[in-house]
């Protein structure tokens, strides 16, 4: 329907405009001495009809009411024709050859006997017309006695008549054939844009990240899982290298410029960060993007590995760390009972009166130390083999809270230290030792504190989220440490929770070892993040309340007792 109505929109279109030619032509017959007066009674009756035509039209709603319009205005252009022919000369008028116009133009409706069927049309009333001026029933034409003779008429009646079958067969032809190519054209483009809708749709639907980019590297799609995954909108991205936005950068590789794609693909693990600054860890398949057999840029699909990376890694520490107190805990044991002995020898000695000053100092100093290696033994021990956790329900944020008025009252003795805290809403309700958890978060600050000598900002926030990773599943507690301090060198990430392991000047070095034990102790783990200068994220995740917590991928584990 909205075919036909542009039909006819063209059709009163094209009549205007071969009206306002003729207009032009009667006009300049008038200026070499000819006045042709049906000329401009025919244009401007034209006119009058095409005005209210046009009105007409945007009023029609159907389709078989537009066809009747249709063939409405082309009856009105046979009339139209008819008078012009029989007003200049009947089958001598020049005008005649209007008729091959209309019959075209009646083709416009794709069928063959359209054409043919205007074509008759067009010869019975031409055919009325010469007849009529072959019997004499109208001898004059415009103003003038025809003398060509009845053959001559014939003749020319015959040329004009089989013109007009031609051309409506032709005409009929064509159309059909234009309309069953443009309706191909049509199913064609139904199916393309379906098949282009499905890529889509699998595209937006799978799990993994997906981009694509051009042949210098930016970006021209993001799919909805990478955006999730990165947290960059699609605006974000589009235009950017991909290199840069994933932090990728590699000296040797088949893609060390998108131009240069090879044919084979490229698996790689890569770190960077989202939009929000926060550690990823990819695993990333980038392959050659191919149109027409050649490579114009690269498509890449990734998933998200910082979940996987960061328990593999926290489960790592732990075995090694069990292994290493279950020894040490047997070695301080056997330690600790001749130190015993040593100590309370050398405080008898001491009783004794000696009368060397310097005697006497260097036996203070050996009590001393005695006693000192004494408590050390004693907190690893702790350590090794801490007492059985009293868990209870308790809600994280007070238990934070109250930690806090020390921490503060610690950080007013420090040079230049301030404290934010954002805490989540609501209550963070989970299973913990309270009195196990004020030590880590106490434990925490102050290893703060300690890393931001010359003053800094400590940042602490609480909130909660949903995991499913690595054989881990459920909701969890997070509580992060964020200090603007040094940071921590990337060779000593992996040994700050040894027990020892320490690289200040005074210190023990148990005291994130403590933490990490009491963490794991509650079913839970620490996630470490630090850029020398830039500062150290720690972040304490343990297990919420209700239901089973947090699965470990241990069969049979249980990450706490009751008592």
């Amino acid at each position: 329907m909205d075919a036909l109505r542009a039909r006819l929109h063209w059709l009163m279109g094209l009549r205007v405009t071969f009206v306002t030619l003729m207009l032009s032509v009667s006009l300049a017959f008038e200026a070499a001495g000819t006045r042709v007066d049906t000329f401009y009674a025919l244009i401007v009756l034209t006119y009058v009809l095409t005005i209210p035509s046009a009105l007409l039209l945007r009023g029609l709603k159907t389709s078989s009411a537009l066809t009747a319009f249709f063939w409405t205005q082309v009856g009105i252009d046979f009339l139209l024709e008819t008078l012009l022919v029989a007003r200049t000369g009947g089958v001598e008028s020049p005008f005649a050859v209007l008729y091959v116009i209309t019959v075209a133009v009646a083709s416009l409706i794709p069928q063959r006997r359209v054409g043919l069927f205007a074509a008759c049309t067009c010869i019975i009333v031409f055919g009325v017309v010469t007849n009529a001026q072959l019997y004499g029933f109208a001898p004059s034409w415009g103003g003038q006695i025809s003398h060509v003779s009845a053959a001559a008429m014939l003749q020319t009646f015959g040329v004009y008549a089989l013109a007009l079958l031609v051309v409506g067969l032709l005409s009929g032809t064509l159309a059909e054939q234009l309309h069953l190519a443009d309706q191909s054209l049509r199913e064609k483009e139904q199916g393309l844009n379906r098949l282009q809708a499905f890529h889509e749709n699998i595209v937006r639907s799978i799990s993994s990240g997906v981009f694509t980019a051009d042949a210098t590297g930016a970006v021209t799609s993001f799919n909805p899982a990478a955006q999730e995954v990165t947290g960059y909108s699609v605006a974000q991205v589009l235009g950017r290298s991909w290199r840069d936005i994933f932090n990728w950068h590699p000296n040797q590789s088949s893609f060390d410029s998108a131009s240069d794609a090879q044919p084979a693909m490229t698996r790689f693990e890569v770190e960077c960060k989202g939009a929000n600054g926060n550690r990823l860890v990819l695993g990333m398949t980038v392959s050659p993007l191919h149109e027409q057999g050649e490579p114009h840029g690269v498509v890449g699909v990734f998933k998200d590995l910082t979940q996987i990376r960061d328990l593999e890694e926290e489960m790592r520490r732990k075995e090694w760390l069990a292994n290493l107190g279950e020894m040490s805990a047997g070695m301080a044991h056997e330690i600790r009972n001749p130190l015993g002995a040593l100590a309370g020898a050398m405080q008898m000695l001491r009783k004794e009166a000696i009368a060397d000053a310097t005697d006497r100092r260097l036996m203070d100093i050996a009590v001393r130390e005695a006693t000192r290696l004494d408590a050390i033994i004693t907190e690893f021990l702790q350590y090794a083999r801490p007492s059985e956790l009293d868990l209870a329900e308790h809600n994280i944020n007070k238990i934070l809270a109250e930690t806090l008025d020390l921490v503060q009252h610690e950080a007013r003795n420090r040079k230049r230290i301030t404290i934010a805290t954002s805490l989540a809403g609501g209550s963070l309700l989970a299973q913990v030792d309270q009195n196990q958890m004020r030590q880590v978060f106490w434990n925490l600050a102050t290893n703060a504190f300690d890393a931001m000598p010359d003053g800094g900002k400590l940042t602490i926030t609480t909130g909660s989220r949903h995991i499913d990773a690595a054989g881990r599943k459920g909701d969890v507690v997070e509580i992060a440490f964020q200090d603007t301090g040094e940071g921590i060198a990337p060779g000593n990430l992996d040994k700050i929770f040894l027990p020892f392991f320490t690289t200040k000047k005074e210190g023990s070095g148990l005291g994130l070892a403590a933490v990490h034990r009491i963490v794991d102790l509650h079913g839970g783990w620490i996630k470490v993040e630090s850029q020398p200068q830039q500062g150290t994220r720690f972040v304490v995740c343990l297990p919420r309340s209700g239901g089973d917590g947090v699965r470990l991928w241990h069969e049979g584990r249980t990450p706490w007792k009751r008592s």
